[in-house]
């Protein structure tokens, strides 16, 4: 087994502790890279952290084989830690401050892992769920990914071959969606085994709703679950062994990519991360950390975090320093050997003194965590929490005892961070207006779904989480549907309505304006799906129900750069409502 071992340590030493290009030289081949990013997934989520409720050995294999670090801080919900992942730099300064109605979209100006890694040869393809922008150029496709299957949304309603979109166009999945994005991902792997690539596979499980296939379920619905939380704590067991199940899924799916890369004799040249993206989404087991997803305690952000690099990493070394999801991208540029970009400063510390045997001389560092107006701040040894309580986490790592009278100094010290850090990225926020792209003349396609319009008079989304919503109960003239757009390329566009309507309600006489363009049309065909979605639900869900919406076509109309808004204005309506709305589509006519 070939080892770069001694290239690292010849690097850190030329190059220093803080950064260091270790991965390439000219006698070596570019090394691979594929992280797989979860969604919902606790820290305690895994047989590799203690939790003997479920089985992943696929997943403890990348620990085991590789390095794994016991404090990795990411973010406390979904948006926020993939800005930090793709960029290396705290999310408020790249824009995202929230998970839905655009402001989980990452700044243009922003430069990404995907960029980068692109502009030095390798092949990009990212397959999942994307949460950072859906409109070209904030879609995966304009941010340096040359292929994306998968949605850009905050979460889908549907897991069993729902709609999705393939470089932008709609498309109907296949099956259950963590096996098709893993059968998507090995396909990619399969087509770049001869070029380096750089795979991204963000995962949209255990996020509810609660869908999994029989074949996890069943090993979960009757089992009596060893490590529960105490009554009073709000466990729900139902929806523990629906997530535990879930995770399980993930673990096989795990399994069947190192499989993948392991056949194609590609193992030992690919670096292969595995991180979720906040704390778990329900109280259960997380060794007795406090806070769970959307909190800014340690459960909210702890992360398990694995670097495997067969042969050049050693095989199960744990590291005991902080880290963050902010360092994801300067560790791999260093370990990759590519130049990080100049144009912004990086909050992320290359970790790679750290994942070489003897490791190195570590400063200590804070690391910050935001969320919802609340800040902590984590060092090796403390954390200050949103409230201003002081406390030593090596001795309490549960955060049950405040320690500020016993370390004042450290208390302070740590409020006066926050207050900087805080006072910081309000001046990076210019809370400048961003309008969606439309028509954006280097692609084809532009969704506006739900999610990004705005309803007025009596229509109503399907449900108050925007993320996978549809309009419904329109009913009057006086209603509209708006979004407001930035037409950035000018030509004829043909557009598309995602809809349903019964056939009691066909009729409408509907106008479509963007600017002083304008196009009309009648809805003539009856599309009456029932609501679904609660016959694969293992838990009843919180989120809106779905329809097989069915695209109907508009007609065309002619765009011209401008800032401006589309407008839905029904201007006859015969039946009882003119039809319930999940997108609409352009397509640039050739």
């Amino acid at each position: 087994m070939r080892s770069h071992i001694a290239y690292l340590l010849g690097a850190l030493i030329t190059l220093g502790c803080e950064s260091a290009d270790v991965g390439t030289s000219s006698s070596k081949p570019m090394p691979n890279v594929v992280i797989i990013l979860t969604d919902d997934q606790g820290w305690g989520d895994l047989s590799q952290s203690g939790n003997t409720n479920l089985s992943t050995p696929n997943i403890d294999a990348l620990a085991h084989n590789g390095v794994s670090f016991d404090r990795f801080f990411v973010q406390p919900v979904c948006s926020p830690t993939r800005a930090e992942l793709l960029t290396g730099r705290y999310h408020l300064r790249s824009g995202v401050s929230g998970t839905s109605s655009g402001e989980e979209r990452l700044d243009l100006d922003e430069v990404t892992l995907a960029a980068i890694f692109k502009e030095s040869g390798y092949a990009t393809g990212a397959f999942g769920k994307w949460h950072n922008g859906m409109q070209y150029p904030y879609h995966p496709n304009g941010r340096g990914f040359d292929e994306f299957y998968g949605f850009c949304s905050g979460h889908w309603g549907d897991y069993f071959s729902p709609l999705l979109e393939h470089n932008g166009a709609l498309v109907k999945g296949n099956g259950f969606m963590v096996d098709d994005f893993t059968e998507r991902a090995m396909d990619f792997v399969e087509k770049n085994k001869e070029r380096p690539f750089l795979l991204y596979l963000p995962l949209n499980t255990p996020h509810s709703p609660m869908q999994v296939p029989d074949r996890w379920w069943d090993n979960f619905k009757e089992k009596t679950l060893s490590m529960t939380l105490a009554e009073d704590l709000g466990e729900d067991l139902q929806f523990t062994k629906a997530a535990l199940a879930m995770c399980e899924n993930i673990d096989w799916n795990v399994g069947r990519l190192t499989k993948k890369l392991s056949e194609l004799d590609l193992e030992a040249n690919t670096i292969i991360i595995y991180l979720t993206d906040n704390g778990p989404n329900s109280f259960r087991w997380n060794g007795g950390m406090k806070g769970r997803k959307g909190s800014t305690d340690e459960g909210g952000v702890r992360s398990p975090f694995f670097v495997q690099w067969k042969g050049t990493l050693p095989e199960g070394k744990q590291v005991p320093q902080i880290a963050g999801a902010i360092d994801l991208l300067p560790t791999l540029l260093g370990l990759a050997g590519i130049s990080p970009p100049k144009t912004k400063p990086l909050d992320g510390k290359s970790l790679v003194p750290l994942l070489i045997p003897d490791g190195s001389v570590w400063k200590d560092r804070m690391i910050f965590n935001h969320w919802n107006g609340n800040t902590s701040v984590r060092t090796q040894d403390f954390r200050l929490d949103k409230d201003g309580n002081l406390f030593h986490m090596v001795a309490d790592p549960s955060q049950k005892n405040a320690v500020n009278t016993e370390y004042p100094e450290q208390a302070k010290r740590l409020l006066d961070a926050i207050e900087g850090w805080e006072k910081e990225m309000a001046l990076e926020t210019d809370n400048a207006e961003r309008p969606f792209p439309l028509a954006h003349p280097d692609v084809v396609y532009t969704q506006l779904p739900a999610r990004d319009g705005i309803p007025h008079g009596s229509i109503q989304r399907s449900n108050r989480f925007p993320n996978d919503t549809y309009f419904t109960n329109w009913t009057s003239t006086a209603d509209s549907i708006t979004w407001d757009v930035e037409v950035l390329g000018e030509g004829n566009y043909q557009v598309e309505a995602y809809y349903t309507c019964a056939a009691s309600d066909i009729g409408a006489k509907v106008q479509l304006q963007i600017g002083d363009a304008y196009l009309q049309f009648h809805l003539e065909q009856p599309h009456d799906p029932p609501i679904r979605g609660m016959e694969n639900d293992r838990i009843e869900r919180m989120e809106s129900y779905v329809k097989d919406f069915r695209p109907m076509d508009l007609g065309n109309i002619y765009l011209t750069p401008q800032k401006t808004t589309v407008t839905l204005k029904a201007l006859e309506i015969p039946g009882r409502q003119v039809m319930d709305l999940r997108l609409l589509l352009f397509r640039k006519n050739q």
